[in-house]
């Protein structure tokens, strides 16, 4: 998430932990990693499947580093990795759009851009933030698989580690908030009465998600048919488009029913339960074909 607002909701009763509220909060993050890591099919490593608690924990890991206290330290962390958390998609028109996302990398997407009059740092790098690190796990998996005996170890903990911080990008790419200019109650025209309220992104993500979602919530809505992309960055963004054109049904739920602590909506259970269920449905995904593409799923 763009600004930190778990301060104001201590402040305000409205919350006593967790201490950080980025995309999806703690909570939203683990159930997202817990669900992808227990829907993955017996052909997945041995150890990659037993490590499912651990994936969770490490989902929240990018927004523990953008901790106050760091951040007081040396702004350099927290001001640097911000924008990897969000891509604000309707701030250039789709030519522009369609022309960032298959350029080279991110530093040619920055200059397609720029040249449009957008920074990268206000559009956001969510995008290349997945790519790049289902990238870093391919090849971990290419490495484990000719690794000997001493080094293979060594090499599962990079996989658990770069596959649990892969996990936190794709699980914001997953909330609306996090695609959208809109991301923290409506601004601009809002002929439909949409929140403005400033507490919009930590209500629904954080407040809401904590008090009604569980992990079988989530689990539910994973099927087990893992599928295996022929493109990463098709596949990526794809769904972050997918998860932009959820961004009105979002807010129309929440002027219907307020996502808050004490909402009762089926319908708000039910949309909060299937966004983190896509979230894992990708994370899945992109771990099964980083394992397949690597090398075949039949080899050791």
């Amino acid at each position: 998430m763009k600004k930190l607002i778990a301060v104001a909701l201590v402040a305000a009763g409205l919350v006593a932990v967790p201490t950080l509220a980025f995309g999806w909060g703690a909570v939203g993050h683990r159930l997202t990693g817990e669900a992808a890591a227990l829907r993955l099919p017996a052909e997945m490593p041995a150890f990659f499947r037993g490590a499912w608690r651990q994936l969770g924990y490490l989902n929240p890991e990018p927004d523990r580093w953008r901790d106050r206290k760091e951040r007081d330290l040396d702004p350099a962390l927290d001001g640097g990795t911000a924008p990897e958390h969000f891509i604000d998609m309707e701030l250039v028109a789709p030519p522009v759009l369609s022309a960032a996302l298959h350029a080279p990398d991110r530093f040619a997407y920055a200059d397609t851009l720029h040249a449009a009059g957008v920074e990268a740092s206000k559009m956001g790098l969510l995008p290349f933030a997945i790519l790049e690190r289902a990238q870093e796990l391919r090849e971990d998996f290419r490495l484990w698989r000719t690794a000997n005996d001493t080094t293979r170890p060594w090499i599962e903990a990079r996989i658990i580690d770069d596959a649990g911080i892969l996990g936190h990008y794709v699980a914001d790419g997953s909330n609306p908030a996090h695609t959208t200019v809109q991301f923290n109650g409506w601004t601009g025209p809002n002929p439909n009465g949409y929140a403005t309220d400033r507490r919009f992104h930590a209500r629904f993500e954080s407040i809401y998600v904590e008090t009604h979602i569980t992990l079988p919530d989530v689990l539910a809505r994973v099927d087990s048919t893992p599928r295996v992309f022929p493109d990463l960055r098709t596949a990526i963004d794809e769904y972050l488009q997918a998860t932009n054109a959820e961004v009105e049904p979002l807010y129309r739920l929440d002027k219907s029913h307020p996502f808050d602590a004490n909402t009762t909506a089926p319908e708000d259970k039910a949309f909060a339960s299937e966004r983190l269920a896509a979230g894992a449905r990708m994370l899945r995904d992109l771990w099964w074909t980083a394992w397949v593409t690597s090398g075949g799923a039949g080899e050791r």
